[in-house]
């Protein structure tokens, strides 16, 4: 595995997968890939805006994006395809809260073309491992809706641990989702 992250900037690769920080220059990219996959993720995602779809509409988010990773406050991640330099899916971090809980809730989508391959798995394993070593969380916290046996077996391979049921938890698709809420502990982190 090449690792090349910093604070700021996240850079792993396993293999053929390449998981890195979203830039504003992945306008594109990142709108190709979610029209691609707009009918796939329906199911598992609030209804998304025109603009959610648009190069330019992602150009403007990815500009704030980048603010959040300077500053440590979020990331934005993508996985890609290390041969073709195609988008496989996303990884996020959000609500990255310091002292003295030093936790986040995770995020993730992967592209229809990727399922079954391990992809996420080893995307998440990246990701989990950049968190943990180099941003120093202790808990990180991921939410899957029951009905989604695959989100629940790639939380299950990373060590998640269920830790409670949320009713009505996030608005998808125009309807409230229930949630399982789980977890995983740091077992190596220190204060700074």
């Amino acid at each position: 595995m090449e690792r090349v992250s910093t604070p700021q900037q996240v850079f792993e690769q396993d293999g053929d997968i390449i998981l890195r920080t979203a830039e504003p220059t992945d306008g594109q990219l990142i709108s190709d890939y979610f029209i691609a996959n707009r009918d796939h993720l329906r199911e598992w995602e609030p209804i998304r805006e025109e603009a959610f779809f648009s190069a330019s509409g992602w150009t403007q988010r990815l500009i704030k994006l980048n603010e959040l990773h300077r500053m440590g406050l979020g990331y934005y991640l993508l996985i890609i395809d290390a041969q073709s330099q195609g988008m496989l899916g996303t990884v996020s971090f959000s609500n990255l809260s310091r002292f003295p809980f030093h936790a986040c809730n995770l995020g993730y989508s992967l592209s229809q073309a990727a399922e079954g391959r391990g992809v996420m798995t080893r995307a998440l394993k990246m990701a989990v491992n950049y968190m943990f070593s180099i941003q120093n969380l202790h808990r990180i916290m991921a939410g899957y809706m029951p009905r989604n046996k695959r989100s629940e077996a790639v939380l299950e391979r990373l060590g998640f641990v269920r830790e409670g049921f949320a009713k009505d938890y996030l608005l998808i698709n125009g309807q409230w989702e229930d949630h399982n809420l789980t977890a995983l502990i740091n077992p190596k982190w220190k204060a700074d």
